[in-house]
């Protein structure tokens, strides 16, 4: 008993090390906590896909696709960790955290293609665009009998910036296939007349905040360039054409943008609250139950630096709802010390030895424990389930998460580490000591 107590002091030890170690350092690459965007600050979005037109059963892979598409979008904007989540069947989250981006840049994530070219339109002709240089009408053709809008979607992804003879920024890029006909019968048939090209509702402005609509000097087949933009402006727009093109269209559903300072305030507060609610708890069991309580604040100690140190390897997008969560289960993690600590108490009044009396409050508290906690997971679950799916809401997972996670090591510190801690105490002379165990002393 004494070997197996002590090897298992060794593993609770070198956890607690590696716990240390993994908040202090950055382990696996993890170089500190991942915060959510009420704690951080940044963009919360959330998108629906159109599938109306996508084969039963394809649903899918093709939110897949776009998740990818998006992913490779968001890179060029200089997000560390973007969140991408499916919600449901067509609705995808997207938390961009630490980060503040233009509308512009947001209207580029969720277009099926980036750029789309168009031409003036007669006067008794519906325009979809106007500017300062007119009327615009989508630039089309006919191929293989079907009417074909001429966008980026048709550009292969190797467009790249360069500068020509005069030193003018190039942002050139090449047709595909079925691209390589749409831009050579609409250019051909535009000769001496100007090519506009629009994100979006708006024109594509150059550096100079004109729009660009580029005169078609002759048929473009193969491949082009657009001038005219920033150095900046066009090394954003090739890696994000370079990204590929989404297979459905998005709707925005959400959209919401969380100041720094306000998640800073959060932040402070949270580490407040839960400084003050682990001191006062840890006050209570040390004066109720005295050294069971001093030995439950050691076994609280190891547990918030292993779950933090979960949080920070998964690693687990931690929110204010997720803290909630976190201190939630220290509660009862402290619970499942009380059950026992009372068994204890009530098999010490019976006349039973204290060594005997810390197993049969261990065994006969287990059931009452393991009842509580899995009907916790199963509620965490549940939240779970709900906020990624019906809900949609990354605070309910977040808090589902933490919960799930604190109470999953809390059952192990209060079953395991309180246990192996009152057991090294039975060979010393404080276990003779009645004094320090006499919330479990006198006799009804």
């Amino acid at each position: 008993m004494a070997k197996r107590n002590t090897l298992t002091l060794i593993i609770i030890l070198a956890l607690f090390v590696f716990a240390i170690c993994a908040l202090i350092y950055p382990l696996f690459g993890r170089e500190e906590m991942r915060l959510g965007l009420d704690l951080q600050g940044g963009i919360h979005m959330v998108y629906e896909a159109d599938l109306s037109q996508v084969e039963p059963g394809e649903e899918a892979s093709v939110i897949e696709g776009v998740m990818a598409v998006i992913g490779n979008r968001i890179n060029p904007l200089g997000v560390t960790e973007p969140i991408i989540q499916r919600q449901g069947k067509d609705r995808i989250l997207i938390e961009l955290p630490g980060i503040d981006i233009t509308d512009k840049e947001k209207e580029r994530l969720s277009r099926v293609a980036i750029l789309e070219f168009g031409e003036l339109a007669a006067d008794d002709e519906e325009a979809k665009w106007e500017n300062e240089l007119g009327r615009w009408k989508p630039a089309t053709a006919l191929i293989d009998g079907e009417e074909r809008v001429l966008t980026s979607r048709y550009f292969k992804e190797n467009t790249y910036v360069d500068r020509d003879d005069l030193g003018r920024i190039e942002l050139s890029f090449e047709w595909d296939e079925e691209g390589s006909k749409l831009s050579e019968i609409i250019t051909g048939r535009l000769i001496g007349k100007p090519l506009g090209m629009f994100e979006g509702d708006e024109p594509l402005l150059g550096e100079d905040g004109i729009p660009i609509a580029p005169t078609v000097q002759s048929t473009i087949v193969d491949r082009g360039v657009i001038t005219g933009l920033s150095y900046n402006e066009a090394t954003s727009l090739s890696k994000q054409l370079n990204a590929g093109r989404l297979p459905v269209s998005l709707k925005i559903l959400y959209d919401q943008t969380v100041s720094p300072l306000l998640g800073a305030d959060f932040i402070d507060m949270s580490l407040k609250a839960g400084l003050i609610g682990i001191i006062l708890v840890m006050l209570f069991m040390i004066i109720y139950y005295r050294l069971p309580g001093v030995l439950a604040s050691l076994a609280l100690i190891f547990y918030g630096a292993l779950v933090l140190a979960i949080f920070k390897l998964v690693p687990v997008t931690l929110t204010l709802a997720g803290i909630g969560g976190f201190v939630l289960s220290i509660g009862m993690a402290v619970d499942a010390n009380v059950l026992i600590f009372e068994r204890m108490k009530e098999e010490f009044r019976t006349g039973r030895m204290l060594g005997a009396a810390i197993e049969a409050g261990f065994n006969r508290a287990w059931t009452a424990i393991r009842d509580s906690n899995v009907t916790t997971f199963i509620v965490c679950i549940i939240l779970y389930w709900l906020g990624s799916s019906i809900v949609a809401s990354a605070p309910v997972m977040g808090f589902a998460l933490t919960l799930f996670i604190g109470v999953a090591v809390s059952m192990f510190t209060a079953i395991v580490v309180t246990r192996t801690l009152l057991r090294l105490f039975l060979g010393t002379p404080l276990a003779k000591k009645t004094s320090l165990f006499s919330a479990y002393s006198g006799r009804e």
